[in-house]
Order: C-alpha cells, then sequence, then structure tokens
C-alpha cells in the first residue's frame, strides 16, 4: 500500500494511509546502501509487517515534485519563514540565506515576522519595503496575541508548507496557534518510543484542513550556501533583474563595476540597502570558497 511519511525519528518513520492510520517503519537497508535517505512528505510504498500494532517497512520512495536538503522535506509547495521584528533582532543575513536557498529551488516564500505587538510601526514598514519589492509576501503578526493568524491560514490553504525559521522566534507558538492538537498528537508518538517530545528535533507533517498541510521543522541557526558559486549568487536576489539591463558590462557582479544599474538603485533607494549588503558579504564569502584557478571575471563587454 501507498502512504506518506509524516514524521522521522530515532530511525523510525511514521507513514499515514487513508483511511488506515499511522504505521511505524523502518527503510529497507537499500535505501542506506544507496545513500537515499526517506524524507518527511515522501509518497512512498510500504509493506504491512504486523496491522494490529500498525507496523510497517518502507518499500520505495515515489517519485518527488521537490526536495529541501534544509529544512530536509519533501512534496512541498511553499515556504513560510518566521523571523521577529524584535527581541530578537531579526538576522538578516540569515534570512536572505534562507531565500536564497528557495530561489534555487524554486519554492515560493511567504515571510512571516512575529512580536508586532512590540515592534514600532517604523520597523515594520522598513521591513515591508525591504522584501516587497523582492516579490515576497510579508506579513506581520503577533502568536502571543493571536494576531494576524487569520492571514496565516489563507496562505497556507490548499497547500503543503514548509515552516521554518531560527530558534526563538516564535514558530512553535505559532504552529500551535494553527494546529492545538499537535502538541497532543506528537505526545502520543513520542510516548510509544519512550522518548519526550522535547529529546530530538525532527521535521514533522500537520493537517490543517482539506488539502493543507504543514510541515513543522528544527529551527536553525546558520545557512550554508557554499554549492552555489559568486557569478551566480545575484540571480537569487530576484529585485536585481529589473535593474541589471542598465549595467554598463555584460556578467556585471554589481560590486566595483562603473556604471551598474543595480548600484545606482540602491543608491536611490529602489533596493534595500540591507539586502545589498548581504549581497556584497556573500559575495566575498563564495569568493573566498572558491578554488584557486577556477573563479571567473566577469565579461568587460559592454552591453
Amino acid at each position: 500500500m501507498t502512504g506518506k511519511i509524516i514524521k522521522g525519528i530515532a530511525g523510525f518513520y511514521y507513514v499515514y494511509v487513508e483511511g488506515k492510520g499511522t504505521y511505524e517503519c523502518h527503510a529497507k537497508g537499500i535505501f542506506r546502501n544507496e545513500k537515499i535517505k526517506p524524507l518527511v512528505g515522501d509518497d512512498v510504498e510500504m509493506a504491512v509487517l504486523d496491522d494490529r500494532n500498525m507496523e510497517g517497512s518502507i518499500l520505495k520512495i515515489l517519485p518527488r515534485k521537490s526536495m529541501l536538503i534544509r529544512p530536509a522535506v519533501a512534496n512541498v509547495d511553499q515556504a513560510l519563514v518566521i523571523f521577529a521584528i524584535v527581541k530578537p533582532n531579526p538576522n538578516y543575513n540569515l534570512l536572505d540565506r534562507f531565500l536564497i536557498r528557495m530561489e534555487q529551488q524554486k519554492l515560493p516564500v511567504v515571510i512571516c515576522f512575529n512580536k508586532q505587538d512590540i515592534a514600532s510601526s517604523e520597523e515594520k514598514e522598513a521591513l515591508r519595503r525591504s522584501y516587497e519589492t523582492c516579490g515576497y509576501r510579508v506579513l506581520f503578526i503577533s502568536a502571543l496575541e493571536r494576531e494576524g493568524i487569520d492571514l496565516v491560514r489563507e496562505q497556507l490553504a490548499g497547500k503543503t508548507t514548509t515552516v521554518a525559521g531560527p530558534s526563538g522566534v516564535g514558530k512553535s507558538s505559532l504552529v500551535n496557534c494553527l494546529a492545538p492538537a499537535a502538541n497532543m498528537e506528537t505526545g502520543e508518538i513520542s510516548a510509544k518510543i519512550d522518548r519526550g517530545k522535547h529529546t530530538t528535533r525532527h521535521s514533522e507533517i500537520i493537517a490543517l484542513g482539506e488539502d493543507t498541510y504543514i510541515v513543522d521543522t528544527p529551527g536553525f541557526t546558520s545557512l550554508d550556501i557554499s554549492g552555489i558559486s559568486r557569478e551566480e549568487l545575484g540571480r537569487y536576489y530576484p529585485e536585481f533583474v529589473q535593474y541589471e539591463p542598465y549595467c554598463k558590462f555584460s556578467g556585471c557582479a554589481h560590486i566595483n563595476e562603473p556604471s551598474c544599474g543595480v548600484k545606482d538603485a540602491v543608491a536611490a533607494g529602489r533596493i534595500s540597502s540591507v539586502r545589498y549588503g548581504n549581497y556584497k558579504t556573500l559575495y566575498q564569502e563564495l569568493s573566498a570558497a572558491a578554488p584557486c584557478g577556477k573563479r571567473r571575471m566577469p565579461k568587460n563587454t559592454l552591453r
């Protein structure tokens, strides 16, 4: 029979089968031998080993329509990334790293800023300008005061959404607002394998309604973008695109070149100076990491 992995923890995979329930499964050794790891969100073929105790074995992972490495999930439609406006102040470099990874995967992103109840209107407006000009939907909420939760639900309806963000920004509080029963369901599975629900960090699919699911994921404090070359970094900043035709040189890196349309847009306030500052930081980071002799300089070709 076929089902969907809704949770993976301590070597067990929990596979939900429509009309049957959730089976506790091991993955066949062939996955380990072939270095394939089942992911939360995977649709799988499984064999029932014990119908009474709801135990089974995963036989095959069905084709994925999408796959993320961090957070490690499959078959999602969009990402909801959560940061706090204040306490802690947003780490914009970390947020941009996440957005770059999602752009690389061509996965739509909704940015959700929590703790709006203790933020100023100026702080909120600055964040809105910085990220809505990039094409991202920006939401402001207070999980503590339950403000803006309905706006979040509207963005999630009919989709499978991976929810991600750093620790301490209120991600768990938002998930609890959206799915109050999630803690109880987590506790039941944790009790079955004799582990506390806070002992192991894991991703988990939670149903919110018809065809609407969220994937709750562990918090992160860093994101590696080393697999991206410095030459391709700019393509993951969507706000650069409309200004690149005004760059004097083809292949402009938007760093030291004269007559750069992107730098002119930053100076005019049409591109966020914070975003551009992060771009320069990441560009230098990728330049330093590039293998010696493999760095490609932009072509000095006039447009």
